[in-house]
């Protein structure tokens, strides 16, 4: 089980964003997120938006950083990943 952590590379509200994963399973994902003290709200169906200034944070707790990539591939391998059309609020 490991929990993984992409680059910041998404511009939003002024800063950069990453995504946190796991690739085994959302309560490990939701443990490491709390343990991190990441807020509920950043958590999007199956990953958290995580700011630019928290990257090195995570990193150092022991998420594996990945390329955006090889996250959406291990996130998809796993089982774990919500295709766009089925995210809440799409028709």
């Amino acid at each position: 089980m490991t929990v993984l952590v992409d680059p910041p590379l998404w511009p939003r509200h002024g800063t950069t964003w990453s995504h946190l994963v796991s690739d085994a399973s959302l309560a490990e994902l939701h443990a490491f997120a709390a343990a991190a003290g990441l807020p509920p709200r950043a958590f999007d169906e199956d990953h958290y938006d995580v700011p630019a200034e928290r990257y090195d944070a995570l990193v150092a707790q022991g998420a594996e950083p990945v390329g955006t990539r090889d996250l959406v591939r291990r996130l998809r391998a796993s089982g774990l990943r919500v295709p766009h059309r089925r995210r809440r609020g799409r028709v």
